[in-house]
């Protein structure tokens, strides 16, 4: 009994996100009746091509926002797989959605010619408090929006330690930043020797 009300409960969750997102964002494997099982795949590739907007853009923005990007580019290469589960709140949902939905009207200043194609929200994200809270600032956007896109960020702001890195580069240039292991064995050995 417990196994199935966690499976509704998890399959409302994802179809509650299809409903608030469907106007904005094309939903990939939805059923003849409309709706999704547990999961939705979000495409984001129309915004590749109408802003130069990609799914890695939406995920480093979606960090000013206080969310760790769902899985990106899996199954289909451009798209994120929501899984809400049941775990999720209503509120906690309402607030994942109202960011995708502030999102998307961000990508549209960009389709709209109103921010600028490279400099802007999406493209700088995340945005540190370092670089926020800095005496320069060359965007065209304010840190406010920045920092802050929509009011509940006030009272919990998630700030990222870093800003926008390389994926790709650090993916095919891994280095290790342990000790040698040599070390190990000293400290090992030096444990030995006080006991």
């Amino acid at each position: 009994e417990g196994l199935t009300n966690t499976s509704k409960y998890a399959i409302l969750n994802a179809n509650y996100l299809r409903k608030r997102l469907q106007d904005n964002y094309p939903v990939l494997y939805v059923g003849s009746k409309g709706h999704v099982a547990h999961e939705l795949i979000v495409d984001f590739r129309p915004y590749d091509e109408s802003a130069n907007v990609n799914v890695e853009d939406i995920a480093k923005r979606m960090i000013d926002y206080g969310f760790h990007a769902p899985t990106m580019s899996w199954p289909v290469p451009g798209t994120m797989m929501v899984e809400p589960t049941e775990s999720e709140d209503k509120e906690e949902l309402d607030r994942f959605c109202d960011a995708l939905l502030q999102i998307r009207e961000e990508i549209r200043e960009i389709e709209e010619g109103k921010v600028d194609a490279e400099d802007n929200l999406l493209k700088q994200a995340p945005h540190t408090i370092e670089h926020v809270a800095s005496d320069q600032w060359s965007h065209p956007y304010s840190r406010e929006r920045a920092a802050y896109p929509l009011p509940y960020a006030h009272d919990s702001k998630f700030w990222s330690p870093v800003g926008r890195i390389n994926n790709s580069y650090g993916d095919r240039h891994l280095f290790c930043v342990c000790p040698p292991i040599e070390e190990y064995q000293e400290e090992e050995e030096k444990e030995v020797v006080e006991q």
